[in-house]
């Protein structure tokens, strides 16, 4: 399954209304009147000093919206470490990982020897899941019907004709424990909305060129849709080195000049 980000929400006119709010500060005049004297030149120029300056609080009132798929946990587990903002995940509890999807890493994909053993234990893998999913919800079917016989796969087809509302609860009761054999590898859906302000730092560490692979990919994607939602507001966002030094120390990339040429120009692409 391929990575999809898409921005499926935002703050309407986002670099107006941030232009606005921070020129409230200092304005003696109320918001109606800044934003009718608010040209888009005067916006870029105001939402640009703000940046210059660190005046960062203001650009809090946007907020995006992004719903990602097809990415792994593995992945998921680093966006999630991103405080400031609000996350619906895909639930491993109540979707059956019967028939799951995996991500397979670029390096493993490029070394022969390497995918045959990771795709046999993903295998394996998917194979144990099920048997213990159905295992476990088979011993709640005999313990409500202990006149159920057969193999498992017998015993729950027999259970859902009987009761079909038991066997869905069974099911899922059992998914919160065959879960636990599932792989990072998994693909999963999240639905995650951030305000400017923790973007902008979401976007200084991943996508730098030493983030991990899967997530810097993510987070290029968004930070491509929020240049085009908000041209202002993410003029010089991406890693630290587009707008100041780089923090990596002797670990850097050691190509400031490409990175800052790439992500200025990252809504050509």
């Amino acid at each position: 399954m391929a990575i999809k980000v898409n921005l499926i929400a935002h703050t309407p006119n986002p670099d107006q209304l941030v232009a606005a709010a921070a020129k409230l500060c200092y304005s003696p005049v109320g918001v109606d009147e800044i934003q009718e004297n608010l040209t888009p030149e005067k916006t870029e120029s105001f939402v640009n000093m703000l940046s210059e300056i660190g005046h960062a609080s203001p650009m809090e009132h946007a907020s995006f919206t992004f719903a990602i798929e097809g990415i792994s946990r593995a992945c998921s587990h680093q966006l999630v470490r991103h405080r400031i903002a609000s996350y619906s995940q895909q639930s491993q509890r109540y979707v059956d990982g019967n028939r799951f999807d995996f991500v397979t890493p670029p390096a493993i994909k490029q070394c022969g020897e390497a995918l045959e053993e990771y795709e046999r234990i993903i295998s394996q893998q998917k194979e144990a899941y099920t048997k213990i999913r159905n295992s476990l919800a088979a011993k709640i079917a005999r313990e409500s019907y202990p006149e159920l016989s057969g193999d498992n796969d017998e015993a729950l087809a027999r259970f859902k004709e009987l009761d079909g509302s038991a066997y869905s609860a069974a099911i899922k009761k059992a998914n919160e424990d065959a879960r636990f054999i599932l792989p990072n590898a998994c693909t999963t859906s999240i639905v995650v909305t951030m305000n400017t302000r923790s973007l902008w730092n979401f976007f200084a560490h991943r996508c730098c060129n030493r983030a991990q692979w899967e997530i810097r990919e993510v987070a290029i994607r968004m930070l491509k849709l929020c240049k085009q939602a908000a041209p202002s507001l993410f003029k010089n966002s991406g890693p630290s080195c587009v707008c100041g030094k780089c923090p990596e120390g002797k670990m850097s990339c050691g190509k400031p000049a490409q990175m800052r040429e790439y992500f200025l120009n990252l809504e050509k692409e």
